[in-house]
């Protein structure tokens, strides 16, 4: 394998899974009554390797970057929104921000290739939104011309988003993303490494009428041919994706290495969770996916992971708000396999099985 990409241990301990579902099958209640609940229950003990999964300081990471592509009026905003959502952000007024800041969870964007100098920047106070700047270049080229990436880019972006993950504390990563134009290149990895018809992944991303809709699906579909040759996943998201894709397959990769928790949020997450299965396929063991997106494709992209989301409220907001939201059901999982009695803990008769 690239020396980019970990090596990632298939984690699958039958013994495990059975004393979780036997730790679950033990708490005061009728067996399998907490439903998905105990699902993720197990899955987060599956991933920590403990009877009673802990979750240590989140961290929701929102990997940001323009992209070439906009040019051909794939999105309903222009590029500079992009920036002007980076300093919503900061300022604590997005609606990420604002979900996060209840539940304690640390926020950090990264400026993966922004088209636009955020100069030096004071030191964040501690619990307040802070920026890192791993920008390759201001934007991806077009696509629809050229590839977006180069091979040394996208390597670059790969390299930055371990280095990303490694300094981060805690045990969570929750993955968000901004970026316009960046749904046009979800779906372009969609189609191309899922092989799926360019029509069936391609929605209204940022708001595009049915028209707008016509048009970008046309668009991305004379993308795919130009780079009809292009099937390797790390040539694929050369030449379709984008900075904060390619940066957030990087962070997945080290999350997994690490065995943190990887709370998915929407269409543009699970596509770079799309690429880093590719890649390697024991990732997705590591993965917990927060909820179905309203954005066309995105549960035909869950269902070729074989995920189950946990929500599906009709968000296609991105940001990671959608793992934001997701979060408390995973501290109430750990809670219940930590705190909840058990039968003969509480003196209460259980149900007896002959």
């Amino acid at each position: 394998m690239h020396a980019l990409i970990p090596d990632l241990p298939d984690i699958r301990d039958t013994t495990r899974t059975q004393a979780l579902q036997h730790r679950l099958d033990q708490k005061t209640k009728p067996q399998g009554s907490l439903g998905a609940l105990e699902h993720l229950a197990r899955r987060l003990g599956e991933i920590q390797g403990s009877d009673t999964p802990r979750l240590d300081r989140p961290q929701l990471v929102v990997f940001a970057a323009d992209h070439g592509l906009v040019a051909q009026g794939v999105s309903a905003f222009p590029s500079d929104v992009t920036w002007q959502m980076v300093e919503n952000f900061l300022a604590g007024g997005a609606a990420v921000s604002v979900l996060a800041r209840p539940h304690g969870i640390a926020l950090t964007v990264v400026d993966c290739g922004v088209a636009h100098d955020f100069g030096p920047r004071d030191s964040a106070a501690p619990g307040q939104p802070r920026l890192l700047a791993y920008k390759i270049a201001p934007g991806t080229a077009d696509s629809s011309q050229q590839e977006a990436m180069t091979q040394a880019q996208c390597k670059a972006a790969l390299r930055n988003g371990r280095h990303v993950v490694r300094d981060l504390p805690g045990n969570t990563l929750l993955l968000g993303e901004m970026g316009i134009g960046n749904t046009s290149a979800a779906a372009l990895l969609m189609a191309r490494l899922a092989g799926i018809d360019i029509a069936s992944c391609t929605g209204a991303g940022t708001g595009l009428d049915d028209a707008g809709v016509a048009r970008k699906t046309a668009v991305l579909r004379a993308v795919l041919e130009r780079h009809a040759a292009l099937t390797a996943p790390l040539d694929v998201l050369a030449a379709l994706g984008g900075f904060e894709i390619a940066t957030m397959v990087g962070a997945i990769l080290q999350a997994a290495l690490e065995r943190r928790v990887v709370l998915v949020d929407g269409f543009i997450t699970t596509s770079a969770v799309l690429v880093a299965h590719a890649l390697q396929p024991h990732v997705l063991q590591r993965c917990v996916f927060a909820h179905q997106s309203g954005e066309r494709g995105h549960l035909r992209m869950l269902q070729q992971l074989g995920a189950q989301p946990l929500l599906d409220m009709g968000l296609r907001l991105g940001e990671g708000s959608g793992a934001a939201l997701a979060w408390p059901l995973l501290q109430s999982a750990c809670l219940v396999l930590a705190e909840m009695a058990s039968f003969d803990s509480a003196g209460v008769s259980g149900k007896s099985v002959v």
